[in-house]
């Protein structure tokens, strides 16, 4: 069978957009590479936001599984993805996945615990907050998140605790703020925050 020319142009044109799918993204900070990361597209459970960055960030290389922070369709940014359209289930298998593949990678750990909570599964939530802060302490993003966390359970006494600790972190932070005025809510209604 022979090939003619215009067959060769297209098989090769499917080609070179297919290798152009697997790009070489700016990666996802790790807890090893560089400090805690914000996560701000995970700003409706009061995560602390980073700044936003153009191209690559300095001091941070790609992941080497390419599979985390790498592309649009890389586990992490599906998860994220998801996040923000209210999908917890989705997002949740995405970040998932990413924390099996780049068990270090704290924006992952905290895209899960976020999608847990949402979820209302707080005991894995739990679980993946606990994992955070084995990468990178109880910074006040975690502390914050699990504020939070502890809003949504109804659970007031424990969400005054650990937003208080992130108060006393950053005190001018405005998500922390946030939700202790959120806490002050749910005592004037007696009721957990949605």
């Amino acid at each position: 069978m022979r090939v003619g020319p215009v067959r060769i142009l297209l098989i090769a044109a499917c080609l070179s957009w297919l290798a152009g799918c697997e790009t070489t993204g700016s990666g996802s900070q790790t807890a090893d590479n560089s400090p805690a990361s914000g996560s701000e597209d995970l700003e409706a459970t009061g995560s602390i936001a980073s700044q936003p960055s153009s191209g690559a960030v300095p001091n941070q290389t790609p992941s080497s599984t390419g599979l985390v922070g790498e592309g649009p369709t890389d586990d992490l940014n599906l998860g994220k993805r998801y996040y923000r359209e209210n999908q917890f289930g989705l997002s949740e298998q995405h970040f998932r996945r990413a924390v099996e593949h780049a068990p270090k990678d704290l924006e992952a750990w905290l895209g899960l615990a976020a999608s847990y909570d949402k979820l209302r599964r707080f005991d894995l939530a739990d679980r993946a907050y606990k994992q955070a802060i084995g990468l990178a302490g109880p910074t006040a993003e975690i502390l914050n998140n699990q504020g939070y966390s502890y809003l949504l359970r109804g659970d007031r006494a424990r969400a005054r605790e650990k937003l208080l600790a992130a108060y006393a972190k950053e005190p001018n932070n405005p998500y922390v703020k946030n939700n202790l005025d959120l806490l002050d809510e749910s005592f004037d209604k007696r009721s957990g925050v949605q």
